[in-house]
Order: C-alpha cells, then sequence, then structure tokens
C-alpha cells in the first residue's frame, strides 16, 4: 500500500486547523461582502460617488482596523484561560473587552463626525469626492460603535474556539446588507433613493444587528460561568494593556494603507476608483487568508496556556504548509477572473482596464500574503504584541520611500496604479515577511503559561 511520508500525513493539528479555520474563512469572506456590495451598488451612480466611498471605506476600516486588538488581545487572553482550564477568568476578559469596545466605537464616531470631509480632503481627495466622501460617513458612523463591539465579542468566541457563531452572523448580517443597500440607495417602492447616503444607513443597520446576535451569546455564556456582566475595573485596564502593543502594530499597519490610497489620490479620481476596487479585493483575500491566523491564535494561545510549548510549535509548521497551498489557489483565481470581476464595479472604461491590470500584481502576492498572515496569527495568539509593534515600524519605514518613489517617477494612470501596487504588495509585505520570519526561528515568542 502507498504510504505517505511523514511529513505530508494528516495530524490531529491538521483537523484542529481545519475545524477553527474553515468557519473562520467564510465568517472573514462574509465580511468584505459589505463594502463589496456597496461598492457595486454605489458604482451605478457614476465615478465621483465611487471615489467618494473610496475615500470613505479608508477613514472606515482605518477606524476600525485600528481596534482589532479588540478581536485579537481577546482571542488570545480567553484561549489561554481556555488551556489553563479557566473559563471564569476568560470570560471576564471577554466581557470586559466588550465593554472597551463599546466605549471607544462611541468616542471614535463622535470625533469622526465633524472632521468628515477634512478627513477626506487629508487623504487627497478633490473638494467634490470629499463631499461624497463625508456623506457616506456621516450616514455609516452610527454604527461605528456595533462593528466594534462585534470585534470584541467576536474575538471572545474564537478564543473559546468557537468560529462556527461568528460564520452565522457575518453571513446574516451581509445578506440583510444586501436588500438595505438596494433599498436606500436606489429607492424601492415607498422608499426614497438615498444615493450615497443610504450605503451608509444599511451598512450601520446590518453592523447593528450583528453586534447585537453575538452579545446575545457571550452574555449566555458568562451567565452561565457565573460572571458578572458589568465592567470590572482591573479586567478593562488589563484588556488595554494587552491591546496597546497591537494597537500600535495596528496603526503601523493602517498608516502604510492611507499612505497608499493617498499616492493613489495624486493619480486622478479614475485612478483613486480603480484602487477602492482593488483594495476591496485585497481585503477580501486577506481577510480570506486570515482564516489561518485566526486559527493560529486560537490554537497557539490555548497551547501555550496549557504549557504545551512544542504543541505550539506544531501549529506553526503547519499552518505555514496550509498558508502555501491556499495562497497559491487564491492568486490563481484572482488571475483567471480578473478581466471578469472589473466590470462589476464600474462602467467606465479607465477604471475597469487599471482594475484588471493592478490584480495581476495582486495575484502574484498572494502566497507571500498567506505566509505573512500565518505568522502574524501565531505570534499574537503567543501574546508577542510588542515585536509585533516593532517590526511594523520597520516594514512602514522601508516602505514610504517605495510610496515616494511612484508618486515621484512613476507615470500616471493605470501605469501608476500597477508600480503603487508592486511597492505595496511586493516590496511591504516582504519587509514584513522577513521580520516575522526572523522572530518564528528564535525562542523568545513561545511563552507558556495562563497569561504570558
Amino acid at each position: 500500500m502507498l504510504r505517505l511520508p511523514e511529513r505530508l500525513r494528516p495530524r490531529p493539528v491538521d483537523r484542529e486547523v481545519a475545524r477553527l479555520a474553515v468557519p473562520a474563512f467564510a465568517a472573514l469572506v462574509a465580511e468584505p461582502l459589505f463594502l463589496l456590495v456597496d461598492s457595486a451598488v454605489v458604482g451605478s451612480l457614476g465615478v465621483v460617488p465611487l471615489a467618494g466611498l473610496g475615500i470613505a471605506g479608508t477613514v472606515l476600516t482605518t477606524a476600525v482596523g485600528i481596534f482589532v486588538f479588540l478581536a485579537y488581545a481577546t482571542t488570545a487572553a480567553v484561549a489561554r484561560g481556555l488551556g489553563a482550564d479557566d473559563l471564569p477568568s476568560a470570560l471576564r476578559q471577554g466581557v470586559d473587552g466588550m465593554w472597551l469596545a463599546l466605549g471607544l466605537g462611541v468616542l471614535t464616531a463622535a470625533a469622526a463626525w465633524p472632521a468628515a470631509r477634512r478627513l477626506a480632503l487629508g487623504l487627497g481627495a478633490s473638494p467634490e469626492v470629499a463631499d461624497a466622501a463625508a456623506t457616506y460617513l456621516r450616514a455609516s458612523l452610527p454604527g461605528l460603535p456595533a462593528m466594534l463591539v462585534v470585534l470584541a465579542a467576536t474575538g471572545v468566541l474564537r478564543g473559546l474556539q468557537d468560529t462556527r457563531t461568528p460564520l452565522v452572523v457575518a453571513v446574516a448580517g451581509a445578506l440583510a446588507n444586501v436588500p438595505l443597500n438596494l433599498v436606500l440607495v436606489l429607492g424601492l417602492g415607498p422608499v426614497p433613493a438615498l444615493g450615497l447616503a443610504g450605503s451608509g444607513y444599511g451598512t450601520a443597520l446590518a453592523q447593528v444587528g450583528m453586534a447585537t446576535a453575538l452579545v446575545v451569546v457571550v452574555v449566555r455564556g458568562a451567565r452561565r460561568t457565573g460572571v458578572a456582566l458589568r465592567p470590572g475595573g482591573a479586567g478593562v485596564l488589563r484588556s488595554v494593556r494587552d491591546g496597546l502593543p497591537l494597537l500600535a502594530r495596528t496603526a503601523v499597519l493602517r498608516a502604510s494603507i492611507l499612505l497608499t490610497t493617498y499616492a493613489a489620490a495624486s493619480s486622478g479620481d479614475t485612478a483613486l476608483a480603480a484602487h477602492q476596487v482593488v483594495v476591496v479585493i485585497w481585503s477580501a483575500l486577506a481577510l480570506g487568508l486570515d482564516a489561518l491566523a485566526i486559527a493560529g491564535q486560537a490554537l497557539t494561545g490555548r497551547s501555550l496556556g496549557a504549557g504545551d510549548v512544542e504543541g505550539a510549535r506544531d501549529v506553526l509548521r503547519r499552518l505555514v504548509g496550509w498558508g502555501a497551498v491556499l495562497g497559491v489557489l487564491s492568486g490563481l483565481v484572482v488571475l483567471a477572473g480578473r478581466t471578469l470581476v472589473a466590470p462589476l464595479f464600474s462602467p467606465d472604461d479607465g477604471v475597469r482596464t487599471a482594475v484588471a491590470a493592478a490584480l495581476v500584481v495582486v495575484a502574484l502576492a498572494q502566497p507571500l500574503a498567506a505566509y505573512v498572515f500565518v505568522l502574524d496569527g501565531v505570534l499574537i495568539g503567543a501574546g508577542d504584541g510588542r515585536y509585533l509593534a516593532v517590526a511594523g515600524v520597520v516594514g512602514l519605514a522601508a516602505y514610504a520611500p517605495l510610496v515616494a518613489a511612484v508618486v515621484l517617477w512613476a507615470p500616471g494612470g493605470t501605469a501608476g496604479l500597477v508600480w503603487l501596487w508592486v511597492a505595496f504588495a511586493g516590496g511591504f509585505m516582504a519587509v514584513r515577511a522577513l521580520t516575522l520570519w526572523r522572530r518564528s526561528r528564535g525562542d523568545a515568542w513561545a511563552v507558556a503559561g495562563a497569561v504570558r
């Protein structure tokens, strides 16, 4: 009988990865469907609304993405508590994380509302595009606290090794967002057409529904274990302490996205509109591949919480192999479908051409991106946030000169957009891969115990 080599045989960790990653993959793919649907519906309104959505989407995803530690740090902390067989402590951390998310969401929305147009202008938008961006932002900001609560509650469930519930909620939210956008943007029956603002309202309503569903699940678990639902001062402070390094790491990563958007805006509204489409597709692919990172966070945290350092290393090795396969497959899908995707987002020939060209770069970069996301997830699960913050600064410092070179010397239009994505998907991601590989080769990241 033919026998596979030992390194290729399925292991228990592979089944654990599949059990967590497959639902997480589906949930993460569902999340960017919000902006995909928004882009498809708004694209029918013209180039300026689509470009405005591009700027507004960047601001909004930055506002949410900067606080992604609410999910990541919570996942790691809850998984360590689960591995150490201390479920009440794990859920206490999760409840405090959700309260922190609600507070941060309210404060951020209140600060962004009066600054919406200035933020768009700061990203290089023309006055007309800035007006459109401000319209979308102000319509969607009431849903920002719910978006952050979704992050924290999802982190709790992932730490408890449950990625199915976030999947169900994410799919339901994405499906609800479709009719909400169609009705509110275009107007159906007695509902008047609200245009770009309707897209923002629809997304906000869908996010509030998702947050409510996830909070109900976590609250039920807390009550079963006797965990109080009121915020605990010490627990919230611990969430802040654990999250600050990941906040710094995420801020640096979001700065790279903002820098890229600014460079795209310098090439004109058509290039900016095309860049918005490519960013949405890149984000969808990144979140899909990030399913492996989520599995890495949950399994690494649980292994180290149980004192199993070798188990954490085995998770790392197996996830790198899974990442290589999925990176190649996703790249081939993008390469084959790039000319079919572009027409879905805009009737403008210039936008379509630029999207199709930039997606070639995106496709070729997928294996490298998968490697980066896997290592990032494992180190987050290990609670190695300080190193990730420093590595992020190194990556941004290396990327900034590449963006400057594109702005100064690259031609405009489609060619300029392609060179910009070469700098981001090639140069920036390569530096991240190098810094994460260096850390993973040592021992400093694998610290065992219920608390790092």
